[in-house]
């Protein structure tokens, strides 16, 4: 007996013993992990969808909600998805938000039903500022944008060399309303046919005088993009710094107070 413990207590502290061992305990986390991490993305977890339109205002019910099996690498994806329907029944569908067939609920789409919230802009974050852009069916390229893409903002005028300028101005703009010309959503369910007039949208304080300076000057045009675009959104920023400083080049210099002012 006294031989073979010492035996093993040689093999064991081999130096060559010990780096097999090591690496073989290496190889054994990195496989328990790889799996571990596989089937967390591929397991199926059971998420709730919206089982028809929803209008802004609306207070879901369980009638609404319909649920499906989603991959793990889905949520991962989409971290603000609402996974029970306990957090949802009883909501209210966000003003100015539109929730489509078939689509998951977000947390931003959603408000408590005592919310008393009666404009786009009143969720509005601290140091943003509204934007309203007249449009019409053609430039909303047949009403294809909706309450919740997000677009690009480009910019079309004439240089100084009466050279037409066409380009992008601003990247990743979330749009918050689609409206007609008596301010009514052009996108609530149940209403009658409405023309859109404008968009209704927020940006950065240091954007929001820059971009009605871009009135002035030519003319803004909406483009919509896909849906991996709006569910992928980037920074609301300036795509072009040419035209940033063409356009304030073109524009009188206003004081526009400070960034308190603006928000209050």
């Amino acid at each position: 007996m006294g031989n073979i413990l010492t035996k093993f207590k040689r093999f064991i502290q081999n130096k060559n013993t010990v780096t097999i061992l090591c690496v073989l305990l290496g190889i054994l986390v990195l496989y328990v992990a790889y799996n571990w991490r596989v089937s967390s993305a591929t397991k199926p977890t059971t998420i709730p969808y919206a089982n028809k339109v929803l209008p802004s205002g609306h207070v879901i019910t369980a009638d609404d909600i319909s649920v499906m099996e989603v991959s793990g690498t889905v949520l991962e994806k989409s971290k603000n998805i609402l996974k029970s329907r306990g957090s949802i029944i009883g909501k209210k569908v966000a003003y100015g938000e539109t929730i489509q067939a078939n689509s998951f609920f977000f947390n931003d789409d959603l408000v408590d039903a005592d919310s008393t919230t009666t404009s786009v802009f009143d969720n509005m974050g601290k140091g943003n500022a509204g934007v309203y852009l007249k449009v019409n069916i053609h430039s909303t390229f047949g009403n294809a944008i909706y309450p919740g893409n997000y677009i690009d903002l480009w910019f079309e005028g004439v240089d100084d060399n009466r050279q037409n300028i066409y380009a992008k101005f601003i990247r990743s703009i979330k749009v918050l309303d689609v409206t007609d010309s008596n301010g009514k959503s052009v996108f609530e369910t149940g209403a009658e046919s409405r023309e859109p007039a404008e968009l209704l949208f927020a940006v950065p304080d240091d954007l929001h005088e820059l971009i009605y300076k871009a009135m002035t000057v030519g003319k803004l045009i909406p483009v919509p993009r896909n849906d991996t675009y709006s569910k992928n959104p980037g920074k609301t920023e300036i795509a072009s710094q040419y035209l940033e400083s063409f356009i304030r080049s073109r524009s009188a210099v206003t004081d526009t107070g400070t960034n308190e002012d603006l928000t209050e």
